[in-house]
């Protein structure tokens, strides 16, 4: 438990602090790129990035069960439990389970739009059901519900300087972009699960099938076919980051190094991903340590100019304002 960052935040009560350290575990184990950057968010606004994050990554546990330890009809059970769970919490401020706690207090503290986690649980939803996606629209209509409205929430947290009507299609963009930049990342591990979340179109332009992914999956070996659907997802997936790119200036100052550091760490696997020859079917691509330390280094120079640039100026003492021949 970070104690300074629930302090900061004003998080009181032992019950609400230990809901909030469950949210911080789960950003911590299951999300090293997306924790380093929320490591650089001003102290006080740290717990509500983790509270989002682990109520998310809780959710999605429950429809992935990557081990098939639950048949479909429980973990249907399981998420309408979450669910009705979220709905009291969000009514009421308690909540069963710890990360219902702590994202229903998030909620209230930031005035977020309970649509929104509406929004998520219905793509959660589809999981259970839903293996693959036809068309690009199709897939979007999913990437709204289970990454747009998660930038959507983390809105309010990070704050804007002007209008966040403005900012908000770039920060539902940039969740869009981080699941896509998943999405690639994990075909295999997709796979595995049962589904494809690249869209069938563009795969299919390629030549590129279900079964041609799964021999791959299970041979270990490439072709030509699959390097050509992969690309051409990497470029799609690159012109979602550039519409969400102007976003990140609509930010609070303080907010921003965190926000463009996890835009350059989750690009950057888009990176390492061509590296490997978009071998994503059998391997799992990883930005370098050395690369991802760098850009955490530059996000902190960042916090430092941030700072500078929003402390106010020091007194100009009377004797030297008024003298004769002061500087110009």
């Amino acid at each position: 438990m970070n104690h300074r960052e629930l302090d900061a935040a004003g998080v009181t009560g032992p019950a609400l602090r230990a809901a909030y350290a469950r949210c911080r575990q789960l950003n911590a184990q299951h999300g090293r790129t997306y924790f380093l950057a929320t490591r650089l968010l001003p102290l006080e606004r740290r717990s509500a990035v983790h509270a989002l994050y682990g109520f998310a990554r809780w959710a999605d546990d429950i429809v992935d069960d990557l081990d098939r330890r639950q048949p479909a009809a429980e973990r249907d059970r399981l998420l309408r439990l979450l669910e009705s769970d979220l709905a009291h919490g969000l009514r009421t401020g308690g909540g069963e389970e710890p990360v219902v706690r702590a994202v229903a207090d998030t909620a209230r503290r930031y005035a977020i739009d309970h649509g929104l986690f509406a929004d998520f649980l219905v793509s959660m939803r589809s999981d259970l059901t839903v293996t693959d996606y036809p068309t690009y629209a199709d897939l979007c209509a999913y990437t709204h519900g289970s990454a747009g409205v998660i930038g959507l929430q983390m809105l309010p947290v990070l704050g804007t300087v002007g209008a966040s009507e403005e900012a908000a299609p770039h920060a539902a963009a940039l969740g869009v972009a981080f699941q896509l930049t998943n999405f690639l990342r994990d075909v295999g591990e997709d796979l595995d699960r049962g589904r494809v979340y690249l869209p069938a179109d563009l795969l299919a332009a390629h030549g590129v099938d279900r079964r041609l992914l799964e021999w791959s999956r299970r041979t270990g070996r490439h072709d030509p076919r699959l390097r050509g659907a992969f690309a051409e997802a990497d470029r799609l997936i690159r012109s979602v980051y550039r519409e969400a790119e102007p976003g990140i200036a609509m930010l609070e100052p303080r907010a921003r190094p965190c926000i463009r550091t996890a835009f350059v760490l989750y690009r950057g696997i888009l990176d390492a991903i061509a590296d490997d020859d978009y071998r994503v079917t059998y391997r799992r691509a990883v930005v370098p340590r050395r690369r991802r330390a760098a850009t955490a280094a530059g996000g902190l120079v960042r916090i430092l100019g941030a700072r500078m640039r929003t402390r106010p100026p020091a007194a100009v003492p009377d004797t030297v304002a008024g003298a004769e021949g002061a500087p110009r």
